[in-house]
């Protein structure tokens, strides 16, 4: 993995480990990131940025390692992923997206970590 994902991961993590969503940190061990333009044209990722599938985050482009809080909603989720791997993924498929407690989660730890 190149410096520059590495350094997105880095800052995501030191903002998530503000948030007391788990006992343990969330590990950075094993996640990378990739930018795969090609498959945010498919129907389904259309509507996403960045996507999350347990270690992996999956970004539409380069410039978006520097979106810090993409980065740092995707890293949660990765985290949410560490703890819950069944439930959590499950969730989307039962719960769907907009109500989804781990998406608003996800949302508030960013909300909760934003520089002033």
């Amino acid at each position: 993995m190149d410096e520059t994902k590495r350094a997105a991961l880095a800052r995501a993590k030191a903002r998530l480990d503000h948030v007391p969503l788990y006992r343990r940190p969330v590990s950075l061990r094993g996640v990378r990131i990739w930018v795969v333009p090609w498959l945010f044209r498919l129907p389904w990722f259309r509507r996403f940025e960045g996507y999350s599938a347990h270690w992996t985050i999956l970004l539409r482009s380069w410039a978006l390692l520097d979106d810090d809080d993409l980065v740092t909603h995707e890293l949660c989720h990765v985290w949410q992923m560490q703890h819950e791997p069944v439930r959590m993924p499950l969730s989307y498929l039962l719960l769907g997206y907009a109500a989804n407690p781990y998406e608003r989660s996800a949302r508030r730890a960013v909300e909760e970590t934003r520089p002033a």
